[in-house]
């Protein structure tokens, strides 16, 4: 018999420098609509959260080395009862999807926050 492992909780967390572009506020802003439009009882529950951080700061530099990025990335990221991380890089469809059709973005980040919680 096989385990299924549920998600204990699942983090959003956005990455950024000090210098924000027009995109990189586009890939922020639609993964908060997602949860407030589509996980709000999740967010309430504590199940679901967003981080945004800011690697240019002291206390970001840490997090965004152990996710090696040193730009504006996004991840959703899923957290077993142990701790475990599975993480899913949605970047590079931010900087596809979010300025230019956002609904098509935030179709993508829904459809991996869900699969994220099974």
């Amino acid at each position: 018999m096989a385990l299924v492992m549920q998600a204990q909780r699942v983090e959003v967390r956005y990455f950024h420098g000090k210098q924000r572009c027009i995109t990189c506020r586009s890939i922020e802003k639609c993964a908060k609509e997602v949860l407030d439009e589509s996980f709000a009882s999740w967010q309430k529950n504590k199940k679901i959260g967003m981080k945004v951080i800011d690697f240019s700061t002291e206390q970001g530099k840490p997090v965004a080395a152990d996710h090696k990025v040193s730009f504006s990335s996004l991840f959703i990221v899923k957290i077993d009862k142990n701790g475990k991380e599975t993480r899913t890089d949605l970047t590079r469809q931010g900087f596809q999807y979010a300025k230019r059709n956002p609904a098509e973005f935030k179709k993508i980040v829904k459809e991996e926050i869900t699969k994220a919680l099974k």
